[in-house]
């Protein structure tokens, strides 16, 4: 007898061994006497009868069906296994913790741009997390037909309706199209009302919607680099600062001279001009009354006394005979 016991034994468990399952339905439709229930963390079980749910087990352990789980079921608190009358019941797994989905949008998006008549093309790029958060609108609209469900058929659906929403929510307040990403938040924000609000008919919750980047063509990328690039050359001072700050970044790591060439011309431009103001600073102070460097005081005398013919070394009065030279 022992031996048949062991043979009707069975596990009922589900180990996720796939990556993103919601919920996923035991197979074995037949619990025979014996049998144990496994739940684990981050799992609910529930069991269906005949459609209908019988009970919800939300604490993880190790349980006996026939002595701690069929008690409190409702329509089958009197059922007695037998020794060929297994448990004809169905075993929901329900994946209760919130998973990280990346997504992207498939095909590039057109929004109304100025001055171009045809429109400009973006992708986004970002993540949203999901989680199951109604049992029972779950059973109704997905397990009764699925086995499993998982995030890339939440992905799916989601991605298929994102197209619309960006470009409603991007079209909205006269937004700048060319700087999407300084209002990335806003528009995530309203996209995920949107999204948990559609997903929440088939009982899973939307949240934490993110836009990490919007994508632009080529052309309109070097577009901006090169606006920026004009603005940036129209202050030379600050180029020169910013140049300076990258030559020396990438000299410390051992880069190309490019940058170090550049700072250098710019150290150079700006010494020659230093120079150039400092002339004109003294230029102007000569012109002004100031002494020159060199320049003599009061004017030059006689270098010979004009009656004794003594040489006069520069003294305003001559050494030999008195006379006044100056």
């Amino acid at each position: 007898m022992g031996f048949l016991k062991n043979q009707f034994s069975n596990l009922v468990e589900w180990n996720e061994n796939g990556a993103g399952v919601l919920f996923y339905k035991f197979q074995n439709q037949e619990i025979k006497k014996g049998s144990r229930l496994i739940i684990r963390p981050g799992q609910d079980a529930i069991f269906l009868y005949n459609g209908r749910v019988e009970g919800i087990f939300e604490d993880d352990g190790d349980y006996d069906i026939e002595s701690q789980i069929i008690p409190f079921l409702t329509t089958l608190k009197s059922f007695k296994f037998g020794f060929s009358t297994p448990l004809r019941a169905e075993v929901l797994f329900i994946n209760t913790k919130e998973l990280l989905v990346k997504w992207g949008t498939k095909n590039a998006i057109n929004l109304q741009a100025p001055g171009l008549p045809g429109g400009m093309p973006i992708r986004a790029f970002g993540t949203f997390n999901c989680r199951i958060v109604e049992h029972n609108v779950v059973i109704e609209k997905l397990a009764g037909i699925r086995q499993t469900y998982t995030v890339e058929d939440v992905k799916e659906r989601i991605v298929a309706s994102l197209d619309q929403l960006l470009m409603s929510w991007i079209s909205k307040e006269g937004r700048d199209m060319f700087n999407l990403q300084a209002d990335a938040r806003s528009i995530a924000k309203g996209i995920e009302t949107e999204l948990d609000m559609d997903m929440r008919k088939l009982g899973i919750g939307i949240s934490d919607f993110t836009i990490e980047s919007f994508s632009y063509p080529e052309e309109i990328k070097k577009m901006q680099e090169k606006a920026a690039a004009q603005s940036m050359v129209g202050d030379v001072d600050k180029y020169t600062r910013v140049a300076a700050a990258d030559g020396m970044s990438k000299g410390g790591n051992g880069g190309s001279g490019m940058a170090a060439d550049m700072v250098g011309l710019q150290m150079g431009m700006a010494l020659g001009q230093q120079m150039v103001n400092q002339m004109n600073l003294g230029g102007a102070q000569t012109q002004q009354g100031m002494p020159a460097q060199g320049a003599q005081q009061g004017g030059a005398g006689p270098k010979f006394c004009p009656d004794c013919g003594t040489p006069t070394t520069g003294s305003k009065f001559c050494g030999n005979c008195g006379k006044q030279l100056l």
